[in-house]
């Protein structure tokens, strides 16, 4: 391929992935995606991205609008086209018919159903495919896609939100607000792209929050993330926002504590549900077992919002991905709560989870540091 052909294709996934990016948070189970449809001289013809999970995806979109300038034409897609029948019917099929020449995407599905068949089915039919255009942005778009097909458990993301001094609370649990309102708009977009937000019971009876999705220009499809409270010993209240309002609830508790919770759960909206989970050593809920049981219901991405414990605990755990940290400029000193407890004090400095800044920006007057493990990708 001549420098000019390979910079040719890197503008097409470019714009294939801006495309696919206006469904990150609506197309959840499924991955977001973006297809551009050149003809056979070369020019755009098409283009289509998928909106939400159900509906068509991004290839027919684009073939749709390309029409009968398809045939002989080159299809760029953020991801290998799609060989099964789910929910709509396979996308390669639809390229073959077409008459595409060329087919190049960005990085292979990670769908076991998938895993290279697409490619391959059209590779079949005589169509010339490439992969690997811009796969690491490809990868992050879809993050939580990919880590739920490839290791069998969602993306975590840890937020929080605090002073110059790693403080998030004052002692008496006070801490409305510690970051401005432009921090406080920006943490909305990730809560609209998790699937499910995780917090623990004494967040929640401490604070009695909605956690909901309170940005009304995101687009979430008619989505709803499911909020999950992990409450061992069944502590959970029915008159807090999370079990009455009516919205998905999942209540993780264990065996003596789900018991505890049956008639909330019965008097309750039918939206709340509560579900025994296995315990760790230390009597608290696992945390891979609610992650696997969360990839078990296609949760893409998580985002916990939750004290320091259960924060410190998914860390010391190495179950967190990222940790978003909005930091304030104010000091609440030593006698404030840390952002993190770790379930035992480190012996020596090379025990320490280790971090390397993702990304940092400023956010009206605060800071948003995006911070991810050393050996972390998606």
């Amino acid at each position: 391929m001549t420098a000019n052909a390979a910079a040719i294709d890197h503008v097409h996934m470019a714009r294939a992935l801006q495309l696919a990016a206006r469904g990150t948070y609506s197309t959840a189970p499924n991955p977001a995606v973006g297809c551009v449809l050149l003809d056979a001289a070369g020019a755009v013809a098409g283009e289509g991205w998928h909106h939400r999970a159900g509906r068509q995806h991004a290839e027919v979109s684009a073939l749709q609008a390309a029409a009968v300038r398809a045939r002989g034409g080159t299809a760029y897609v953020t991801l290998e086209p799609c060989s099964h029948h789910g929910r709509t019917p396979p996308c390669a099929d639809a390229l073959i018919q077409a008459g595409v020449r060329r087919v190049v995407a960005a990085m292979q599905d990670p769908n076991p159903l998938v895993a290279g068949e697409g490619l391959r089915k059209l590779e079949a039919a005589g169509i010339v495919t490439a992969v690997g255009i811009l796969e690491r942005e490809a990868r992050e778009l879809n993050r939580g896609f990919v880590a739920r097909m490839r290791r069998g458990r969602p993306w975590v993301t840890v937020k929080l939100g605090s002073s110059v001094d790693g403080r998030t609370a004052l002692a008496d649990g006070s801490s409305q607000w510690i970051t401005s309102e432009s921090a406080r708009a920006d943490a909305q977009r990730l809560r609209a792209r998790a699937s499910a937000i995780v917090t623990g019971i004494g967040t929640v009876l401490a604070d009695d929050p909605a956690l909901t999705v309170r940005h009304g220009a995101l687009d979430l499809g008619g989505r709803v993330p499911l909020r999950v409270v992990l409450d061992s010993r069944g502590r959970l209240e029915p008159d807090l926002k999370v079990a009455r309002d009516g919205l998905p609830t999942l209540v993780f508790s264990s065996e003596a504590g789900a018991r505890a919770l049956a008639r909330l759960a019965q008097a309750g909206p039918a939206a709340l549900q509560v579900e025994p989970m296995p315990a760790d050593a230390t009597g608290r809920i696992d945390l891979d077992a609610t992650l696997q049981r969360l990839a078990a219901l296609e949760c893409n991405e998580v985002l916990v919002e939750a004290g320091p414990q259960l924060a410190g605990s998914f860390l010391a755990a190495g179950l967190a991905d990222e940790i978003v940290l909005y930091v304030a400029p104010t000091i609440l000193g030593e006698a404030a709560q840390p952002a993190f407890v770790l379930p035992r004090p480190l012996r020596v400095l090379s025990e320490r989870p280790q971090y390397s800044y993702h990304d940092v920006r400023r956010i009206g007057p605060d800071l948003r540091l995006t911070l991810r493990p050393v050996e972390s990708r998606p």
